[in-house]
Order: structure tokens, then C-alpha cells, then sequence
């Protein structure tokens, strides 16, 4: 499996991967990923013999902490093809997420997950942390984060989205 950046010639791929991996809500999630590319750092694909089967974004948010405005990461979108789930692309897209936001210097990582799946990857309860969610839409247990080089402990607050997620409406449940 290769792990790699997104190139343009991806975009039908990328989206027929969230189609597949979210049912209902994949033409929501594809959209989410098309609004989100330009103004996101990192957007990684997991290719097995020439196919993309998974994807992943990181993106730019914020971080309102006491102190000042703070610049952090978040993972979404991440899907994977149904039949390549639980065959580790998913881990190593997680992983390379997490690279990713180490590369840009970001303190921390947030996501809105399964915390099942997250937690084996890293991430612990926001709110345990002292980190408050965008919206109540998100369940306490969904709001997850890593904590990276950089972090430090005055560090917490609320996690400010894109603005995008709102346009969207792609902020917890729905």
C-alpha cells in the first residue's frame, strides 16, 4: 500500500470512495472533501496496485485559547473502500494524518469520530483535556484529539471549524 499526496486526477476516485464508505451520507462527505481541498494542506490517498482506496484530509483550524487564537489541525474527512476496511489503510492514512500536522507544527489534532477506532490510533477525549467541541451536535465521546510536538499546557479552548463545516452543515450529527 502507498500512502501519497492527492493529485487532481484523484478527485473522481477520492469521491467514489467517500460514496462507497458512508452510504447514505457519501455524496455529503464527497461534497464536504470538494469544498474543503482548496484550503487544505494535506489531502492523502492510499493506493493499492494503481487504485485509490482510501483518503484522508487535514486541514488548518483553530484553537481559541485564553492566551490568543492557536493553529491546529483537524482530520476529515477519512474513508476507506469497504473492502479494504480493516486491512490497515485506514491506520496508515491516520498516521500519515498525523505526520502531516507535525510537518506544519500544529500543537494538536482534533477529529469527530468513532472513539472505538480513534482511540486505537492516538486519540483521547477532547473534553478530558480540557478542550471544548465547535458544537453540542458532537457527542462528548466523538470529539477526539492528539497531542503533538509543540503542545503545551496552557493550550485548551474551544476548537473553532472552517468555516466550510458550517456551509456544509458537517458538524456532528445529523
Amino acid at each position: 500500500m502507498l500512502i501519497r499526496p492527492e493529485s487532481p486526477a484523484d478527485h473522481d476516485a477520492v469521491r467514489a470512495v467517500h460514496r462507497s464508505a458512508f452510504g447514505d451520507d457519501g455524496d455529503h462527505v464527497a461534497a464536504l472533501a470538494d469544498a474543503l481541498r482548496p484550503g487544505h494542506p494535506a489531502s492523502l490517498v492510499a493506493e493499492v496496485d494503481g487504485t485509490v482506496v482510501g483518503h484522508v484530509m487535514v486541514g488548518r483550524n483553530l484553537l481559541d485559547a485564553p492566551p490568543r487564537l492557536v493553529d491546529v489541525g483537524v482530520l476529515s474527512p477519512l474513508g476507506v473502500l469497504p473492502g479494504f476496511q480493516r486491512r490497515g489503510a485506514g491506520t496508515a492514512l491516520v498516521a500519515a494524518a498525523q505526520e502531516a500536522a507535525r510537518g506544519r507544527g500544529w500543537p494538536a489534532l482534533f477529529v469527530e469520530g468513532d472513539p472505538a477506532y480513534y482511540s486505537r490510533r492516538g486519540f483521547r477525549p477532547g473534553g478530558e483535556l480540557g478542550f471544548r467541541r465547535p458544537s453540542l451536535r458532537i457527542p462528548p465521546a466523538a470529539f477526539g484529539v492528539v497531542l503533538l510536538d509543540g503542545y503545551e499546557e496552557w493550550m485548551t479552548g474551544t476548537l473553532v471549524h472552517d468555516r466550510v463545516f458550517w456551509d456544509l452543515d458537517a458538524v456532528g450529527l445529523r
